[in-house]
């Protein structure tokens, strides 16, 4: 039954304690970011064009980069769910809308860099300046998103899929997973779509729920029914 399962983890904010590119934009980006970010929580623009354009501003060095980047934390209980998996036979695929160069950095340095990792690409173009490409978002702009997680699901070999996720790149995929794994505003999204799903707070919670799993526990899932939303 394991051999069926794959697992797809968000980074910023799911593997990371805190959303890595804010933090990197919050210390290196150009004026004018801040109001790109309002532009997309408003919908006006996809993430995609919201990242594109946030990256433009960014001013900094590779190897300033590097180091700053390499000292944002990560859920270390991270490490427990991966060898979980692998102990189980889990392929584990990091899917981000995020960017590749900070997730390889933290990745590397917790010893999981040998996880594929599914992201949008930050490439330096000479000195401080950068630019970001998203070589899997949908064809034709289907998705406002620079990595279309539902695509990168269906492209895969197991035909479950376990998604881990907390926010707004995550919804799409949590309408399609068989099972989802979420914390923060993920949970919201799922509870007004009425999606079942199982909340966590850190991995140490999200190992415990995937040892159920795998020993074939049926977990109660939390979703709100049309009736729950009304009496309530």
């Amino acid at each position: 039954m394991t051999m069926l399962w794959q697992a797809l983890i968000d980074f910023d904010g799911t593997i990371s304690c805190r959303d890595t590119t804010d933090a990197i934009l919050q210390r290196f980006a150009e004026p004018g970011w801040e109001e790109i970010e309002a532009q997309w929580e408003a919908g006006a623009i996809g993430s995609r064009e919201c990242m594109e354009r946030q990256v433009a501003l960014l001013r900094v060095s590779p190897d300033v980069l590097d180091t700053f980047t390499a000292s944002l934390e990560i859920d270390w209980g991270f490490s427990a769910f991966v060898r979980l998996c692998q102990r189980h036979g889990v392929p584990v695929t990091v899917v981000s809308d995020g960017l590749d160069r900070t997730i390889h950095t933290l990745l590397g340095r917790a010893g999981l860099g040998h996880l594929p990792v599914v992201a949008n690409h930050l490439e330096p173009i000479g000195g401080d300046r950068w630019r970001m490409t998203s070589p899997h978002a949908a064809p034709g702009g289907a998705c406002g998103s620079g990595t279309c997680k539902c695509r990168i699901a269906s492209g895969l070999s197991r035909p479950l899929t376990l998604l881990v996720g907390d926010g707004r790149s995550d919804f799409c995929l949590a309408g399609e997973a068989d099972l989802v794994f979420a914390k923060k505003s993920l949970i919201a999204h799922c509870r007004e779509a009425t999606i079942p799903h199982h909340p966590f707070a850190d991995f140490a919670q999200a190992v415990s729920l995937l040892e159920s799993v795998l020993a074939g526990a049926a977990l109660p899932a939390e979703s709100l029914t049309l009736k729950d939303k009304i009496d309530g």
